[in-house]
């Protein structure tokens, strides 16, 4: 490595390298914990959401089908 180099970059076994290690590392793993939180967090929204939208299915399933009566006023069926 050229000389004016060494100063920029320390060198492989000094403390400064071991901080640098210890740093990334530590970012990392914030990094990692904030990803799965946030993932849980959308797991969460996600399975309330399913189920929000499961029981408005099931209500709408047992509603009267309003447009299918206007549709039957609009076009009649041909009976055979």
């Amino acid at each position: 490595m050229p000389p004016e180099l060494r100063s920029i970059f320390p060198e492989a076994n000094s403390p400064a390298t071991e901080i640098f290690q210890i740093y990334q590392t530590t970012q990392e793993f914030y990094q990692e914990v904030k990803y799965r939180e946030d993932f849980q967090n959308y797991c969460q929204w996600y399975y309330e959401m399913a189920e929000k939208h499961q029981k408005e299915l099931q209500k709408m399933q047992s509603d009267i089908n309003i447009f299918g009566f206007f549709l039957q006023l609009i076009h009649p069926k041909v009976k055979k």
